[in-house]
């Protein structure tokens, strides 16, 4: 592989030492095939959507090392959205709100504030999310004042019709995306305020990329920026 022939910090050529080391012809620093090797295997599974528990199970590696590897994956998938982004940003686009609440939480009126609100772009066949404010910040206040019912009538209200309008518009990219993006982001089991947005763009990631593309990218993403 590419990765077995380039240095990681200086991208120029390696050779195999006498105890399987790679080194530099370079730099001279010195890198572990075992390591690249378990990088891009873990790639692989994090692309097939394999859970880190799982992948950590079948490869015999520590499961805390494999969700710290998720977690960069789930990094350098949201920096590549970003990248992409940019280079998008000037194409004509639609755009619609969309508001998600675990299935769990929505019959609870105080779970109200839990719901995550983002705005999804098609950048003609492109998608790219923008997370809005969360609510949480105004639970205390909505709660002493006693306007909690009130809100809670409102957001079921915009629900309904907001429901009526995504089933009787044409079905397009973006209605596409947030039914991939429900049936994706059940697999977590319950994902928190402060990672929602990782999660929120992986799936964006791998709605927008092939899993051999998605291998692909993050490949050059983990290696370029000398993650190892």
């Amino acid at each position: 592989m590419k990765w077995l022939h380039e240095c990681l910090y200086c991208e120029h050529s390696l050779y195999q030492l006498g105890d399987g080391m790679l080194k530099c012809s370079h730099c001279k620093k010195k890198q572990s095939p075992e390591r690249i090797n378990k990088v891009i295997t873990l790639i692989n599974c994090f692309s097939n959507d394999e859970t880190a528990l799982s992948a950590s199970k079948r490869l015999g590696l520590s499961y805390v090392s494999v969700h710290n590897y998720y977690d960069t994956f789930r990094r350098l998938a949201a920096l590549i959205c970003e990248t992409q982004y940019e280079a998008l940003r000037h194409v004509s686009c639609e755009y619609e709100e969309y508001f998600y609440l675990e299935q769990s939480k929505r019959l609870k009126k105080s779970a109200v504030f839990d719901a995550h609100n983002f705005l999804s772009f098609d950048y003609e066949g492109h998608l790219y999310n923008i997370i809005m404010p969360s609510l949480q910040q105004y639970r205390q206040q909505f709660t002493e004042d006693h306007l909690e019912d009130v809100y809670n009538s409102e957001f079921m209200r915009f629900k309904r019709k907001s429901r009526i309008i995504k089933v009787t518009k044409r079905y397009n990219y973006i209605v596409k995306f947030w039914e991939y993006f429900e049936r994706s982001i059940v697999r977590y089991k319950g994902v928190s305020s402060e990672t929602f947005a990782y999660y929120l763009k992986e799936i964006e990631f791998k709605f927008n990329h092939d899993k051999a593309r998605q291998q692909t990218l993050l490949e050059e993403a983990y290696f370029t920026r000398k993650a190892l």
